[in-house]
């Protein structure tokens, strides 16, 4: 289980990417056609074509870090994409399921109770 802490955000790619690409080459997609802060600790998923290898790139403490994983059966399975953007957001749990092959899209989860919500018995 990855445990980070909230402030930390996921970002999955919608579409898969060649991943013959490096450091460069996906800073160059988190930066041109998301937009996105590369320095900000976030972490960045991207899966290739045929969903059966994953990297994930994020900063940490001046360097870039690529994560690296191939599956030897299976599949990574994509939670259900709302929208038409070119990222999901997903939390750690996602993350973890998503890397173990789980398919979250059939996970069902609690609600989770946050401070200032009505109590009901």
């Amino acid at each position: 289980m990855l445990s980070l802490p909230p402030s930390v955000r996921i970002y999955l790619a919608i579409e898969p990417v060649d991943l013959r690409r490096g450091h460069d080459g996906l800073s160059a997609i988190i930066r041109g056609q998301w937009g996105a802060s590369l320095f900000a600790g976030h972490l960045f998923v991207f899966l290739g074509r045929r969903r059966d290898r994953c990297k994930i790139l994020f900063w940490d403490r001046g360097g870039l870090v690529l994560y690296y994983k191939r599956l030897e059966r299976g599949r990574f399975r994509m939670p259900r994409v709302a929208g038409d953007g070119r990222s999901i957001e997903m939390d750690a749990t996602e993350l973890t399921m998503l890397l173990d092959g789980i398919d979250v899209r059939y996970v069902r989860r609690a609600e989770h109770w946050k401070p200032g919500q009505k109590e009901t018995a």
